[in-house]
């Protein structure tokens, strides 16, 4: 949302400084609330998208010293009198929020990866697209993928490591889950939904970034994900299924065809998403942090980099 109100707990001391920030920053209004106990009071600023994380990071290094002090971030839906807006955007704050919710692996996660890949693998091996797409809805790929560019964008290795983990696991479930499908049904089905998916082109690394590209831009801009949810998992389940179906079916070119396929998505989708933060300004508050954090984005740019050369040439020159 365009609009969101800052519910700020201080010390009723701070309230000049407050009132500084709010008028050099553009903050779209500025009020006391209340007092409350031990001289702190609650205040609400109004912000607009454009200016919110500069006010925020002025709030931050105000408040720093006071363990009472807590800055709320609240939608507003809308405003009378009407206030002309020309973006949306999340602050750093709320995108790490949403970023610790998607890196992690729990019961949720786990059971969504389960049915997404059993109802893509029946997709797959009846050549029924309706199916196929019904199980990308509900894949939860999306979220590890891009905490992981976050993270990394960010230098903030706990979360890129639940992310990986979370990201690891899901894909190992779907692979075995499907391995376990092709081992049972021990041929290939003449069905050109799961044929497609052990063969890569241009076409499906365009995909990967695209779908990188628009989750990043969606997240940043605080719009639903749902969609681009879907597109993530169309570069990462349908591949993962086909892999595993065609290691338990011992069709051991086509599975090497569609590991790569799953390979290149999973790396174009990550460097593609990171690239995207980095343009996006997404970087820590403090200057030491961003220090800190510089080799990993270096680092992070330069794996991904390449392993994408690798695999376009491990594409252009086939082992099997």
């Amino acid at each position: 949302m365009a609009l969101k109100m800052l519910q700020v707990i201080a010390p009723t001391a701070t309230a000049a400084s407050l009132q500084k920030i709010a008028d050099r920053d553009g903050a779209v209004s500025f009020h006391k609330q209340c007092e409350i106990d031990d001289d702190h009071a609650v205040f609400h600023m109004l912000t607009s998208a454009n200016t919110r994380q500069q006010i925020i990071d002025a709030l931050q290094e105000l408040l720093k010293t006071s363990p009472r002090c807590r800055i709320n971030i609240i939608p507003v839906d809308t405003t009378v009198p009407s206030i002309d807006v020309d973006s949306q955007s999340d602050t750093r704050e709320e995108l790490n929020a949403k970023m610790a919710s998607g890196a992690n692996l729990d019961f949720n996660y786990l059971l969504l990866t389960f049915l997404s890949t059993l109802v893509a693998l029946i997709g797959l091996l009846q050549d029924n697209i309706a199916v196929v797409i019904g199980a990308m809805v509900i894949a939860p790929f999306l979220g590890p993928n891009l905490a992981f560019a976050f993270g990394t964008s960010l230098g903030k290795r706990p979360l890129m490591f639940y992310a990986f983990k979370a990201g690891v696991a899901g894909v190992s479930l779907a692979v075995l889950l499907s391995y376990g499908f092709g081992w049972v049904w021990g041929t290939v089905p003449d069905s050109s939904e799961l044929l497609s998916r052990t063969n890569i082109g241009l076409d499906g690394v365009a995909l990967a970034v695209a779908s990188g590209v628009a989750g990043v831009l969606s997240l940043t801009s605080g719009l639903s994900m749902t969609l681009v949810g879907v597109m993530v998992a169309v570069a990462i389940l349908p591949p993962a299924a086909t892999f595993g179906f065609m290691l338990g079916a011992e069709e051991w070119k086509m599975a090497y065809g569609s590991f790569l396929l799953l390979s290149v998505n999973i790396v174009c989708v990550n460097l593609s998403g990171l690239l995207v933060f980095l343009a996006k300004g997404i970087k820590p508050r403090r200057w030491f942090e961003r220090r800190m954090a510089k080799p990993y984005v270096l680092g992070g740019i330069a794996v991904w980099s390449v392993l994408l050369l690798l695999l376009l040439f491990a594409i252009g020159n086939p082992i099997i």
